[in-house]
């Protein structure tokens, strides 16, 4: 997995939030790529590959998804990615499309949007 690309997911997730949270966000959720644990940053690669490979299987077509879809591809890939990484995760780290807080869906989306603008 490239840290470049975990780097654009980190990136993306981090303006993401700045956006779409309100108030004020958890320090690990804005911390620089240098102080993310080793599982995020691989996971972060791990999602921004399999999104790549997405797009690029679907010859640009994603372009073609709606947000709420792009976002949801984002987000179904980061929870294998929770649990291959954390064996009883907590539920909020795991919750489905509808129970994801607001801003976070919305991130989720943008994170697939930058990948998709750079494949």
């Amino acid at each position: 997995m490239s840290n470049e690309q975990g780097r654009i997911f980190r990136d993306a997730w981090i303006a993401g939030l700045t956006k779409h949270y309100s108030g004020e966000p958890k320090p690990g959720y804005v911390a620089p790529w240098e102080e993310t644990p080793d599982w995020e940053r691989e996971s972060a690669a791990a999602v921004y590959e399999q999104v790549r490979a997405f797009v690029e299987v679907s010859e640009g077509n994603t372009s073609k998804l709606s947000r709420e879809q792009k976002g949801r591809f984002v987000a179904l890939c980061w929870i294998a990615q929770i649990y291959r990484h954390i064996p009883d995760p907590k539920p909020s780290y795991v919750a489905d499309w509808d129970d994801m807080p607001a801003w976070q869906r919305e991130t989720d989306a943008d994170i697939f949007e930058r990948i998709e603008s750079a494949s």
